[in-house]
């Protein structure tokens, strides 16, 4: 079947991924954050850092004073020698990650205790607590699934159809009903909810971990969060509503794991990130109930790599959708559009 494409090459590259291509997946800190920072047009030293942005862009990692006993000297020079630690353990950016460290610490212990977990090799999301995603700061636990810069991507192509559909038309409370699943921290809900108002929305994620931290970062939109496999554990009365299924499902191949980047490996969960042998077992489940619970007009959105647009798109065409295909202006994000089409005879 065909998948209908927006400046996308779609086909299957032979031949098992590159490296890069798994980082790539993954999300390094700098794929995170130095595309999206050159964009708006920040210094390059700026750009450069693997830390969540807002705490650059948004101040909070300024060098400030703390009374005395405090962790925040603002040392630029580094006489404390955070950065120079962060360093010799391997930190590329030691310097703004530096910053970042003694910004979140709250007293010189709780500093010696950060230096020494990011010196390990934990992910800075996971060593302060938090993430930025769509300029918003997400809090992040251990273990949990860090949002990655190029799923922003995808939130702007469901905030796009929701607002070509207008999906909110004519519903009594004027809310758009939102499932994110595989949720993991909830950063994308959240992100829907600040660019389109209020919605109704509901996430699942396997995790327990993760729909926790989810819990907690969409308490504020009173989000429903449910723990269990995909659909299993969503009310009934949500069969046939969801005009926004977002799923951005592992679908790095189980062969690739390896590959990917050592933050990834040893500090999120591998459910997060395997995707099975070809990538699209979570993909392939995802689709097999999507009819059911989509609503006449609505989309289910998903993330792939650019390689699996093809195969990922026949899926969802199979299961009766009409699919598009779109990729990011820099070519690092790929998503699919697939809309269950209203019953025939409807206007």
């Amino acid at each position: 079947m065909e998948v209908r494409g927006v400046g996308v090459r779609c086909g299957l590259v032979g031949g098992s991924m590159r490296s890069d291509q798994a980082r790539a997946l993954a999300g390094t800190p700098e794929s995170r954050h130095a595309r999206t920072a050159a964009r708006v047009g920040v210094p390059r030293t700026a750009a450069r850092v693997g830390v969540p942005w807002a705490a650059v862009r948004g101040g909070t990692n300024a060098m400030v004073d703390l009374p005395a006993g405090g962790a925040r000297q603002g040392r630029a020079d580094d006489r404390d020698g955070v950065a120079g630690r962060l360093r010799a353990a391997g930190c590329v950016f030691a310097e703004e990650e530096a910053r970042l460290l003694r910004d979140a610490a709250r007293t010189p212990a709780e500093l010696e205790e950060m230096i020494s977990r990011r010196s390990s090799g934990m992910p800075i999301e996971h060593v302060v607590g938090w993430a930025e995603f769509c300029g918003l700061r997400v809090s992040v636990g251990p273990g949990v699934f860090v949002p990655r810069r190029r799923t922003e991507f995808l939130v702007r192509q469901a905030v796009a159809f929701a607002q070509a559909s207008a999906l909110a038309k004519g519903r009594p409370d004027g809310r758009i009903t939102v499932l994110d699943m595989c949720c993991g921290s909830g950063a994308i809900g959240l992100a829907l909810a600040a660019m389109l108002g209020p919605i109704a929305l509901h996430a699942t994620d396997i995790d327990p971990a993760a729909a926790a931290c989810a819990r907690r970062n969409l308490a504020a939109i009173a989000g429903h969060v449910f723990q269990g496999d995909l659909y299993v554990p969503l009310p009934a009365h949500l069969r046939g509503r969801v005009q926004i299924l977002i799923a951005n499902v592992p679908y790095v191949p189980s062969g690739d794991i390896a590959m990917l980047p050592s933050e990834a490996r040893n500090y999120e969960r591998r459910a997060a990130l395997d995707g099975g042998t070809d990538g699209l077992d979570v993909l392939r489940r995802v689709c097999a109930g999507a009819s059911r619970w989509l609503a006449p007009g609505g989309a289910l959105l998903t993330e792939t790599s650019e390689r699996q647009l093809q195969p990922a798109g026949e899926l969802l065409a199979a299961g009766g959708l009409a699919v598009r295909a779109m990729t990011s202006s820099e070519g690092e994000a790929s998503v699919l559009v697939a809309t269950k089409p209203p019953p025939a005879g409807a206007q």
